[in-house]
């Protein structure tokens, strides 16, 4: 192969040129059947090859142990798939442990986040692809977590049609530590059933036993699938899926997206009752933990799903009040004074910010909470250009259109900037028409 070609041309190259007596060797070294290879085979067809390629591409990500960067990886497979294909064909390849780090939470605490080398994240995509292929058709419908054409917004739209319904009360069940304690046993044997290859099999274990790098040490993972690798969330659904079935079978309403589930019922009776047997069963069955602290039998509005909750009277759609703080700790984030920067600069993160949060959160149906954090930031950007304006405040303001005595009054103040940001001076000196301007979208209309 020329130097100068990309690593999809090299997929390609490689899968057209493979032998036809080049099968897979099991545990005993022997070869196995076509038939129990065929998975495995899938899994390194060109065409899954290049759409992991591309997907792995697209997700970016941190490099892993091995410090290997997605950049780096289409130069690394032109020079190596060859002898990375044959380890994966003769079952001799070997997983690199993954790399811990710590994510923040919203509650202040971290999660463990385990990300994989770039070469292993290929793989995983690839096996990720031909796994989901396989029990696709048999997930339950109202589970819709890492699913394709299926979102959070619709588990959220599932559970709200079920309170419209008269489902008037939610179990909300939060598994503790799910990813961390998934039973591998339980996981094949589940896995197997639906991909009866025992290569794919193998290959598969071996990732979940690689084990995880902590601060230089290698630590051993008996238990648990690592959140931060493709394959993660489509064995998460493989476990949870027997769950899925179990609560259809008992002819319950709920609404499912990987770990968070809530299950509607019409009484608080018949809640508490589903609490405890459910509960029994994710511990007997699926040797999992209910979180006693983070699950509650409850009213809808009392309680968030996926960040959202519903309004007592109507059931519409509301955006969840931690939301809608972690939002203003985001905005508080990149207004601070100390950043030093102009206002242009300022709106433009904010627009990124914004945006990205009204794709998610735009599907709300109770507005008023959003206009007021319209209201709110552009409270919080006015204050910020105060603060820069400084001694020239009194001539800024006079620029901008504001009387004399109003203009002098504002400048001479003894308030603070926050309180000055609401007076009628901030307001005429700096009004939505400026914010539009700059490019600033809003969360909801303006009434």
């Amino acid at each position: 192969m020329k130097r100068g070609g990309n690593a999809s041309d090299y997929l390609r190259q490689q899968a057209a040129a493979k032998p036809q007596d080049e099968l897979a060797a099991g545990s005993s070294g022997e070869p196995e059947s076509i038939q129990s290879q065929a998975l495995l085979a899938q899994v390194l067809e060109r065409a899954n090859l290049q759409h992991a390629l591309k997907q792995v591409r697209q997700n970016k990500g941190a490099p892993g142990i091995d410090g290997m960067t997605v950049d780096d990886l289409p130069e690394y497979l032109r020079h190596h798939w060859l002898e990375v294909r044959a380890q994966l064909e003769t079952g001799s390849y070997r997983p690199q442990p993954v790399l811990r780090v710590e994510i923040p939470k919203g509650d202040g605490k971290t999660r463990p986040l385990g990300i994989p080398t770039v070469v292993d994240r290929f793989i995983q995509q690839a096996i990720a692809q031909v796994v989901s292929a396989q029990w696709e058709p048999h997930f339950h419908r109202h589970s819709y977590g890492f699913r394709p054409q299926r979102s959070a917004h619709q588990a959220v739209r599932e559970a709200q049609a079920n309170i419209r319904a008269g489902y008037g009360w939610v179990v909300d069940m939060d598994l503790q530590a799910f990813f961390d304690r998934v039973n591998h046993d339980r996981l094949m044997a589940r896995l197997k059933s639906r991909c009866p290859d025992a290569a794919l099999l193998r290959l598969v274990n071996r990732f979940l036993k690689a084990g995880v790098s902590v601060e230089g040490s290698i630590e051993s993972t008996p238990m648990g699938v690592p959140q931060g690798g493709p394959l993660s969330p489509v064995l998460a659904n493989v476990v949870l899926d027997e769950l899925d079935w179990e609560l259809e079978r008992r002819g319950h309403h709920f609404a499912r997206y990987a770990d968070d589930c809530n299950i509607l019922v019409k009484s608080k009776r018949a809640a508490t009752r589903v609490m405890a047997s459910v509960a029994r069963y994710v511990s007997d069955t699926l040797r999992l933990t209910v979180n006693p602290l983070k699950s509650a039998v409850d009213r809808p509005w009392n309680r968030k799903f996926l960040g959202f909750t519903v309004s007592r009277q109507d059931k519409k759609l509301k955006v969840a009040d931690k939301a809608l703080e972690k939002l203003k700790d985001r905005v508080r984030e990149l207004t601070r004074r100390t950043r030093g920067n102009t206002i242009g600069v300022v709106v433009a993160e904010l627009r990124q910010t914004l945006l990205g949060w009204k794709a998610y959160f735009g599907i709300a149906e109770v507005l008023s909470p959003l206009r007021d954090i319209d209201k709110w930031v552009r409270r919080k950007l006015r204050c910020y250009l105060w603060k820069q304006w400084g001694p020239a405040g009194y001539r800024e303001l006079r620029k901008r259109g504001v009387s004399v005595r109003e203009a002098w009054n504002t400048s001479k103040s003894a308030h603070g900037p926050w309180r000055l940001s609401k007076t009628p001076a901030l307001a005429i000196a700096l009004p939505l028409r400026f914010f539009i301007n700059l490019g600033l979208p809003t969360l909801a209309p303006p009434r």
